[in-house]
């Protein structure tokens, strides 16, 4: 019973954390004014790839933390979710896209020592990773050709 309501910990923590800041930040007037590139895919795509992608957080950090508690995997995991719930303040809400570029380019890593140091105690965890490190690869190449076209 206990593993099942950390479970339900880990996902209120990020599912809820990560669309808390996406409803409080979410794009406005500034936004849409900028010169965005070719790639930028249409603002309804945003919600439902983050919530998949969170879930998945999540459940690879649960899964982390069943096998190992504190453990340097486990701060790996804290790492990138701290980079992860700070981008869309600063990025949004300070409106810095260079300040955004720094801190999505520091998640990308944070990302990669996870699933690093997850590949040595759970392989699952280090799966559920892949579709956030493709879509953060994906995020990083749009925020830093925003910057460079605005």
């Amino acid at each position: 019973m206990r593993k099942w309501l950390l479970l339900i910990g880990f996902l209120v923590v990020v599912v809820g954390g990560g669309l808390l800041l996406g409803y409080t930040t979410r794009p406005d007037s500034w936004f849409n004014a900028l010169h965005k590139p070719a790639f930028n895919p249409p603002p309804w795509v945003f919600a439902p790839v983050w919530s998949v992608i969170y879930a998945l957080i999540a459940v690879a950090g649960w899964r982390v933390w069943m096998r190992t508690g504190w453990s340097s995997a486990m701060r790996a995991w804290m790492l990138q979710l701290a980079l992860n719930f700070c981008w869309s303040p600063v990025f949004f809400g300070v409106k810095s896209l260079t300040g955004g570029a720094v801190i999505i380019v520091a998640m990308l890593l944070a990302i990669v020592l996870f699933m690093m140091r997850a590949q040595r105690v759970d392989k699952g965890a280090l799966l559920l990773f892949v579709p956030y490190l493709a879509w953060v690869a994906y995020a990083t190449l749009l925020n830093i050709s925003l910057v460079m076209l605005n």
